[in-house]
């Protein structure tokens, strides 16, 4: 049996209403899925820590035009808005390292082309965040550290 690290992370929504899907994938494999978010999830599971390379990827979907509530200026009035809060590995925080190692790619829920951003936390669009690392994950962090 191999040594596992634990991933964590909070998920929230700025809108229990709007029937925001969210799904995370390790290497491909679905680890969590839920298809309407309405209020605060704890979700966690375990990595194997053998030399390995590894996508992490967090990818929203089921957002619509009617989600997006703009007044006669085209402000923002209110928006659904997946928070995804205090992403630990082994209990190493690592919100202040993704917008350096995280990607953020979306299309503005189809009205434009394909951006891809550094992540802050947010998901506002229909797309996917991915986060690629190796295992040890103390030598990874190291490393872009």
């Amino acid at each position: 049996m191999s040594d596992t690290i634990k991933f964590q992370c909070e998920l929230t929504t700025t809108n229990p209403l709007a029937p925001l899907e969210f799904e995370i994938l390790l290497n491909d494999k679905s680890v969590f899925k839920n298809e309407h978010i309405t209020g605060l999830c704890q979700i966690m599971f375990d990595i194997e820590d053998k030399d390995d390379n590894h996508v992490l990827q967090f990818k929203m979907s089921g957002k619509t035009t009617d989600h997006t509530k703009i007044d006669d200026q085209g402000n923002i009035v209110s928006d659904a808005i997946l928070q995804i809060s205090n992403i630990t590995i082994d209990e190493i925080i690592l919100d202040q390292l993704l917008p350096n190692s995280a990607t953020y790619e979306h299309d503005f829920n189809g009205t434009k082309n394909t951006v891809s951003e550094k992540f802050y936390g947010q998901m506002g669009c229909n797309g996917s965040v991915k986060l690629s690392f190796t295992t040890p994950f103390y030598l990874w962090l190291l490393e872009i550290m």
